[in-house]
């Protein structure tokens, strides 16, 4: 077992190191006070504060070198460039403000560990000294250089030992592709797997002193995005059309012989728009003689823990995302700019004693910050709207709540589960283009592209959330529909009238209704009337309008006896009756788990109360049910007129809702016998004659 393995477990056994000289780096990585670490492979924050992951990852790398068979002297080399690569993470709090002191830059941590080792020696100027530094300070740049972090002149101290005879040309092949290994494949053995090729073939030109070929600033540029394009973003598209109006790649290009850190973690959320402005007010920001540019900051700030999984925070990425696109093109390339927001500024700047880095950020004012705190912690409760709706205000974002932005991921996985229900809205559809307002998880979009791939699928949202996910979606699977981000109360504004063959409105009309404040007033019939108005105005002659919604059921004088057979049912019952803003919930308690109330409001609380404390924040500001048959009937004729034919229109029992409630409540009549649920759902197609 190699040495240094053999004292982390003594530390791990003990609790503490030993204090000789060979194992001062084992000091600095046990005693870290401050967690370094990138956050792109950390899956939750909470394990940060409870482990030290530095220690950790190099401990895996010496178990690989461990396992390897490779030649003693090499694996002796190995072993100290690994011991000390990670050094400058480590330290106490006033060890590192010493360090940097002397000038060790700890925010570049290869160089900053090389510097650690070499004020560790006995005899700097040795020529394996020199050696092993050159190795700590080039670690792990060939993964970063494939990343299109570090331009590829950074590995060219390696090439100088070997044109110094320090190693031979194959003895530096060896060692880089072992030490490459171990580095590698300690953060993924199938990153490993997936990239030696590629290491290789970096490798080669390093050692023999070449240009690898084809390494362009547009390769670099993609490089640089790889987790948003594994992630479905069309970034080579993206670079073209922006690169048409603007030049982005000469941008990139005065960044030549900068270094970047932290980049991908940091960056890979925003779009490629968002990116490529970052970068270009960079290129005109930083100052002579800046070789690193850290993003460090920004990342540690974007992420926050939902439920014990890390989640990027998307409040401050969405106030990110609007002052970026307050930045227009040509300010970035004039460099006409203002830091116009109290609550958010962006900024380069460089720390006393490191000259040659600057690290950006975007800063939150304290008042910001509080309050971003408060709508992480009002996800819990009733208070989110509120809570969201403050943020939006102090930053001038649109007012509603359509982002449903700490589980957005679960909640469009969940749209996508409905797919059967939404199949049978397949047979209404006619013409050739088809309209799918808030496609959801797209799964509409999907069956109406395999039912009929000559058909043009368009899905509308207002969300970014939707938009950004439909979009990485339509990459990875290579799907044809179409998704545009506008207001369904304004089709015109995103299709021409008459050039829609079909618009569905599968269960968002009362989202609409209850969402938008249409002419200051949320749960407003006259946003229904709007939305179904923009979908006919944009219809061609024989178009339809397909509806499928929530329906109130006839005669809505009848009263229904709730039994509750959980211990929630009752208290829930009261909390959504005070949180319910759509309508007064009425209801009696007449025992002491049962209820009387009109059938109506008894439904709309079981719908809520079905989905589960989960999504009670949201559910609870929806009202499903806001007409019953007879009234639709009667609201779309006054609403379109005369040429609006309902050619198709029926009330049924969403499917699963009996089997929802069966063990949380028994539903009876006024007299007390059992009776089934009511007619929830209806589908009513419209025909523009």
């Amino acid at each position: 077992m190699l040495h240094s393995l053999t004292a982390i477990e003594h530390y791990r056994e003990l609790g503490y190191p030993t204090v000789e000289q060979p194992q001062l780096w084992l000091t600095y990585l046990v005693s870290a006070e401050e967690r370094i670490v990138n956050l792109e492979r950390v899956t939750t924050l909470q394990e940060l504060s409870h482990a030290n992951p530095v220690l950790d990852y190099v401990e895996r790398t010496l178990r690989i070198l461990d396992q390897l068979r490779v030649s003693f002297w090499q694996k002796e080399l190995i072993e100290e460039v690994l011991i000390w690569s990670e050094t400058a993470k480590g330290g106490t709090v006033r060890e590192r403000i010493r360090w940097q002191e002397q000038g060790i830059n700890l925010f570049v941590h290869n160089e900053g560990s090389a510097e650690l080792y070499l004020h560790a020696s006995a005899d700097p100027e040795q020529e394996r000294t020199q050696l092993v530094a050159t190795l700590i300070r080039t670690h792990g740049l060939i993964g970063q250089c494939l990343r299109g972090e570090v331009p590829f002149a950074e590995n060219l101290p390696l090439t100088d030992q070997v044109s110094h005879g320090i190693l031979s040309p194959e003895e530096m092949k060896s060692t880089l592709l072992v030490l490459n290994r171990c580095i590698i494949e300690a953060v993924s053995p199938e990153l490993w797997q997936k990239v030696q090729d590629d290491v290789l073939s970096l490798i080669q030109p390093i050692v023999y002193d070449q240009q690898p070929v084809g390494w362009t600033t547009e390769d670099r540029i993609l490089r640089l995005r790889t987790a948003s394009i594994n992630k479905g973003e069309n970034t080579a598209e993206s670079l073209h059309q922006l690169n048409t109006d603007f030049p982005v790649v000469s941008s990139f290009e005065r960044l030549h012989d900068q270094t970047f850190w932290y980049v991908e973690a940091a960056l890979q959320d925003f779009s490629f728009e968002e990116f490529a402005k970052i970068f270009t007010w960079i290129s005109r920001m930083i100052p002579e003689g800046v070789r690193h540019i850290s993003f460090e900051r920004l990342m540690n700030t974007m992420y926050y823990d939902y439920k014990g999984i890390k989640k990027v925070n998307v409040y401050k990425k969405r106030i990110i995302e609007k002052v970026l696109g307050d930045w227009s093109w040509d300010q970035l390339s004039s460099g006409k700019w203002v830091q116009d927001s109290p609550h958010l500024e962006y900024e380069c700047v460089q720390e006393p004693h490191i000259a040659d880095t600057v690290f950006f950020n975007f800063v939150f004012s304290p008042a910001a910050e509080k309050l971003i705190e408060f709508c992480i912690e009002a996800e819990k409760s009733p208070l989110y709207e509120k809570a969201v709706l403050l943020l939006f205000d102090l930053f001038g974002l649109r007012r509603d709540a359509y982002d449903r932005f700490h589980n957005e991921e679960s909640y469009l996985e969940m749209m996508n589960q409905t797919v059967d229900y939404k199949r049978i809205l397949l047979q209404y559809i006619v013409g050739q283009t088809i309209i799918d307002i808030g496609p959801g998880g797209g799964v509409m979009l999907d069956l109406i592209e395999e039912e009929w791939s000559d058909k043009r699928a368009i899905g509308i949202d207002i969300s970014e959330n939707v938009i950004e996910a439909l979009q990485r979606k339509k990459q990875l699977e290579g799907r044809s529909w179409e998704v545009k981000k506008g207001d369904a109360l304004a089709l015109r504004d995103i299709v021409e009238p008459g050039s829609v063959d079909s618009v569905l409105f599968s269960s968002i009309l009362h989202e609409l209704y209850s969402y938008i404040p249409f002419q200051g007033k949320k749960f407003n019939l006259e946003t229904v009337a709007a939305a179904l108005s923009s979908a006919y105005d944009v219809l061609s002659t024989g178009g339809r309008i397909i509806i499928r919604d929530g329906i109130m059921t006839e005669p809505t004088g009848q009263k229904r006896r709730i039994q509750f057979l959980q211990e929630d049912g009752l208290p829930t019952l009261q909390r959504y009756a005070q949180d319910f803003a759509g309508r007064s919930i009425q209801f009696e308690v007449i025992g002491e788990q049962e209820v009387l109330m009109p059938v109506n409001d008894a439904m709309e609380f079981l719908y809520t109360y079905t989905w589960g404390e989960e999504a009670y924040v949201h559910e609870v500001q929806e009202q499903f049910g806001y007409l019953t048959p007879s009234e639709y009937r009667a609201f779309i004729e006054q609403t379109l007129g005369t040429s609006a034919n309902i050619v198709h229109a029926e009330s049924f029992l969403q499917a699963g809702y009996t089997e929802a409630l069966q063990d949380k409540v028994k539903m009876m009549d006024e007299w007390g016998e059992s009776v089934p649920l009511p007619d929830s759902t209806c589908i009513i197609v419209i025909e523009k004659t």
